[in-house]
């Protein structure tokens, strides 16, 4: 497959920028609040069966099942998927996003990253007008192709001119605290406890945020076989609060 080339104004660099402009800070938390409304609260990647199945049942094991999905699963692939889409042209941006759409080990992932990506271009473009938004959304349509989460923030955050490096990092970490907002729900942990998995998982979201930085479509692959698992189990769980 050949890899998608970037566009000559969007390099993603290994640091943040700390010259960001305050507006596109603002638009990022906003963005990847968990309140901004996507539905992100009613999915669980898997983690609902995990817990069941007593796999995940402390902080400890809630910090090395994410960061092994970071490192070697769908949440690598995420970060790869966002950092090639950041780059992209308009061609290759199908070439992705259609690749990013068929990418998933079971039909729950697939519904939880497309339905969210759904619902983010929708409240996005109604609240932050963007033309050059629009003309992407429209490019996809004509494909027939739904954007997942990852591609639908990619093309938000290009479209504004937001920092690529700054766009990466945080995705990455609200990616990872939705699941330990979950975690917290399900195993459960108390407010302290989630917190601190999210400071363990910082060295593991920089690395991860720099790896994909310099990836490209030829780089996916997973191997967080137990997480695809656990999805597929959570399918037929019989009694269930999350979606996936």
């Amino acid at each position: 497959m050949k890899s998608p080339t970037a566009g000559p104004a969007t390099n993603i660099t290994t640091t943040t920028n700390m010259n960001i402009r305050p507006k596109h800070l603002l638009r990022l938390q906003s963005w990847l609040s968990p309140a901004f409304p996507i539905g992100a609260f009613s999915y669980s990647h898997g983690l609902e069966y995990a817990v069941e199945a007593g796999l995940v049942h402390d902080r400890d094991s809630l910090t090395d099942w994410l960061a092994a999905d970071l490192r070697h699963g769908s949440g690598r692939c995420e970060g790869i998927f966002f950092a090639t889409a950041l780059k992209a042209e308009n061609e290759t941006l199908l070439e992705i996003a259609e690749l990013a759409a068929v990418s998933f080990a079971s039909q729950e992932l697939a519904r939880e990253s497309l339905s969210q990506g759904e619902a983010f271009l929708l409240t996005v473009t109604r609240a932050w007008p963007n033309d050059a938004l629009q003309a992407r959304q429209a490019l996809l349509r004509r494909a027939g192709i739904t954007p997942t989460l990852a591609i639908a923030t990619a093309m938000a955050c290009a479209a504004h001119g937001i920092d690529p490096a700054s766009a990466l990092h945080l995705y990455l970490q609200s990616w990872s605290a939705n699941l330990i907002n979950a975690a917290v729900r399900l195993v459960p942990l108390g407010q302290t406890d989630g917190q601190l998995a999210q400071a363990a998982l910082e060295s593991t979201v920089l690395a991860i945020a720099r790896e994909a930085a310099a990836a490209s479509l030829e780089d996916l692959g997973s191997a967080a076989l137990m997480v695809d698992w656990a999805s597929m189990q959570h399918e037929n769980q019989y009694t269930r609060l999350f979606r996936s």
